[in-house]
């Protein structure tokens, strides 16, 4: 309300040198906006409700700017009128992107058209709260409604990444629930396999979003796909913009083209010259062999072991970078394997917590990474799976879980380690 009082003052001072009282008319040759080139002269026009022509007076001019003023497109406004030429001079707000989570309808271009139409100065962006924010939310409802869904919208400001400033202004149906129908396969594989469909069957009833439940679809059948092997697997999920409605809320069906494409056997795992696994102990391990299907399980299982040979090493942030090398003709992948190893780390200070001082005192007695040496994770899971070489420490860890927390300090390359027993249940 103080912005309206605001905005009032100004318009009686600006009017001031030409009308002599506040009923006397007027009727300006022209309407010009200045601040705002984002809109054009008429979705000014209609959003403030005004026609050239129009004669006007001093309430009529303030009820056309409070108009204005009230979409929140706008954070101040100020008008004059110099006998010949009415001047509207506009700062914008802070606005920000509509985002259109769970509505069971294309949210593209043929929405914000929609919107558009209804709203002038709508195009696509919205002020955190209020006024066109506000309005949007309606028209939604509206249009919801002549699709015969009774439906509750909320607005909200949406946060970015770091969890503070905005980001968007968020719109998403709150009842009735709106959820993944059907999905209809079609495409080269027609009918999905046993373990494939039992996959996907999971996903209908599941709450539905405008961009996640297309991903979700089809990053779960892709990575069902590329664990047989099937590197070049396309999947694509569109959902069908002809909702159904039932009893549990609004469905929205999904037509899923699957295609496969080749399944890939594996020629071979190469590493590259110096790193601290040789061939022959990486071959030796593998249980993937040339000829077998690039089996994703496998292949990962190869790449773990290739990471914890660093870690036990120190070098706890060695990131395993394998490249595939896909031949086509003879449906073969070799992998190219390198390591970016990272800093090495040595071995700080030791906690042991939820234990006695007998028993710590015990732990700290038989440990074996002291201060300063190389850091080296293995080392961690053979204490705790110690057999033979302390039985009393290997009656105590049988009886409990173990955890251990690592805390990095990476200005000093150094890991403070923190042992935690918790009795089993």
């Amino acid at each position: 309300m103080r912005r309206v009082s605001s905005l009032s003052l100004g318009v009686a001072v600006s009017l001031g040198a030409v009308l002599c009282a506040h009923a006397q008319k007027f009727q300006p040759k022209t309407i010009q906006f200045v601040g705002a080139p984002e809109y054009s002269t008429q979705e000014l026009l209609d959003a403030a409700g005004l026609k050239p022509g129009t004669v006007l007076d001093y309430a009529g001019m303030n009820d056309h700017s409070r108009r204005l003023i009230d979409t929140g497109m706008f954070a101040t406004l100020a008008f004059k009128f110099d006998g010949q030429d009415l001047i509207f001079t506009l700062t914008p707000a802070a606005l920000y992107p509509a985002r259109f989570d769970n509505f069971p309808f294309p949210a593209g271009p043929v929405l914000e058209t929609a919107l558009h139409s209804q709203l002038p100065l709508y195009h696509g962006k919205v002020p955190a709260e209020g006024g066109m924010a506000e309005s949007v939310r309606a028209a939604l409802e509206q249009m919801l409604k002549a699709k015969g869904i009774a439906a509750t919208v909320l607005a909200a400001p949406a946060t970015g990444a770091d969890m503070k400033t905005i980001a968007a202004v968020s719109y998403s149906i709150t009842a009735p629930p709106v959820v993944i129908g059907d999905l209809i396969t079609r495409g080269a594989i027609v009918a999905l396999d046993p373990k494939a469909s039992a996959l996907i069957a999971k996903i209908p009833g599941t709450p539905y979003d405008v961009a996640g439940s297309p991903q979700q679809i089809e990053s779960t059948l892709s990575a069902y796909y590329s664990e047989q092997g099937y590197l070049q697997v396309a999947i694509h999920a569109v959902a069908d913009p002809r909702p159904v409605l039932a009893a549990g809320g609004v469905h929205v069906p999904f037509h899923v083209s699957v295609d496969p494409g080749i399944q890939y056997k594996l020629a071979g795992i190469q590493l590259a010259p110096g790193l601290l696994v040789s061939q022959a102990e990486f071959d030796k391990q593998s249980s993937l062999h040339p000829g077998d299907a690039a089996d994703g399980t496998r292949l990962r299982e190869n790449w773990e072991f290739v990471a914890r040979q660093y870690h036990n090493r120190g070098y706890m942030k060695a990131r395993v970078q394998p490249t595939p090398a896909l031949d086509t003709a003879h449906q073969t992948v070799t992998y190219a394997v390198a390591v970016d190893p990272g800093p090495q780390y040595t071995m700080g200070t030791l906690t042991i917590d939820n234990v006695t001082d007998d028993l710590r005192s015990a732990i700290l007695a038989a440990w074996k990474m002291p201060p300063g040496s190389v850091f080296n994770e293995g080392a961690i899971r053979g204490f705790l799976a110690t057999h033979g070489v302390n039985p009393a420490l290997e009656r105590v860890f049988a009886a409990v879980n173990c955890k251990y927390t690592m805390n990095f300090h990476d200005d000093t390359r150094v890991i403070d380690l923190t042992l935690t027993l918790e009795r089993k249940p």
